[in-house]
C-alpha cells in the first residue's frame, strides 16, 4: 500500500486502539461481524467431533447431577468445576479449527487455566449480579461483554481480570450484534430442553462453538491482520 494511501486509511479510520495481552497486542478497531457465518461454522467444528461433545456433555450433566444431591459442598463444587468444564468445548473448537487431532481427555483440558477460569466466572458473576441489581441494564451489559473471556484466557494467557476487560472492549465494538447473537444462542438452546432435553446434547456443545469461531474470526483473523 503506498504510503499516502496509508495515512488517508489512519487519517479516516483514526489510530489503532489495542489492549495488551501475553502473545502481543489485540487491535480494538472496528471489525466485521458474520453472525450467519459463525453459526454455520460453529456447526461445522462441532460436527467434526459430534460423538466427542455430545459424550462430554453427558458427562458434564452427570457431574452435575451427582454434585447436586450433595448439600452444600455440592453446591460450592459445581459452581468451582463449572467454567474449567465449560472451557474443555473451547479447548476441543479451537484445535479443530486449527487441524489439530483431539482425544477426550481434551475436553478437560479447560483444567489446565482452573485458577484464572474460576476466578473470572466468580468475579463476572459477582459484577453481573450489582449490574442486575443496578437497573438491570448495566447487568445485560456485562453479560454479553464478557462472553469471550474463557477464549481470551485460554488463547491469550492472561490473568482473569485482564481477560474479562479484554473481552468487554472487544464486544462493546459490536455489543448489539452479540446481543443478537446471545438471544439466538439462548434460543436454540431452549429448543434443545424443549426436545425432553435430549436436544442440549446437541445445541449446547453447537453454540459454544459457534461463539469459539466467532472469537477465532474476529481476534484470529481480522483484527491479527
Amino acid at each position: 500500500m503506498a504510503d499516502w494511501e496509508q495515512e488517508h486509511q489512519e487519517a479516516t479510520q483514526g489510530p489503532t486502539e489495542t489492549a495488551p495481552s501475553a502473545t502481543g497486542e489485540v487491535a480494538l478497531n472496528n471489525y466485521q461481524f458474520n453472525f450467519g457465518e459463525y453459526l454455520s461454522k460453529g456447526w461445522k467444528v462441532f460436527a467434526q467431533n459430534m460423538g466427542g461433545f455430545i459424550g462430554f456433555t453427558v458427562v458434564m450433566i452427570l457431574i452435575n447431577m451427582v454434585l447436586s444431591v450433595i448439600p452444600v459442598i455440592g453446591q460450592i463444587a459445581t459452581m468451582v468445576v463449572g467454567a474449567p468444564l465449560m472451557a474443555g468445548y473451547y479447548v476441543v473448537a479451537r484445535k479443530l479449527m486449527n487441524d489439530e487431532s483431539t482425544s477426550f481427555g481434551d475436553f478437560f483440558g479447560g483444567f489446565d487455566y482452573f485458577l484464572p477460569l474460576f476466578l473470572a466466572s466468580l468475579v463476572s458473576t459477582i459484577f453481573i449480579m450489582v449490574g442486575m441489581f443496578l437497573l438491570v441494564i448495566p447487568g445485560i451489559y456485562l453479560a454479553i461483554g464478557y462472553m469471550f473471556t474463557s477464549l481470551v484466557i485460554i488463547n491469550r494467557e492472561l490473568g482473569f481480570f485482564e481477560a474479562m476487560e479484554l473481552s468487554r472492549k472487544l464486544i462493546t465494538k459490536k455489543w448489539f450484534a452479540f446481543f443478537g447473537f446471545s438471544i439466538v444462542i439462548m434460543l436454540i438452546n431452549v429448543v434443545g430442553i424443549m426436545l425432553l432435553g435430549l436436544g442440549l446434547l446437541f445445541t449446547l456443545p453447537f453454540t459454544v462453538c459457534a461463539i469459539a469461531v466467532a472469537y477465532d474470526d474476529i481476534v484470529n483473523k481480522q483484527l491479527a491482520e
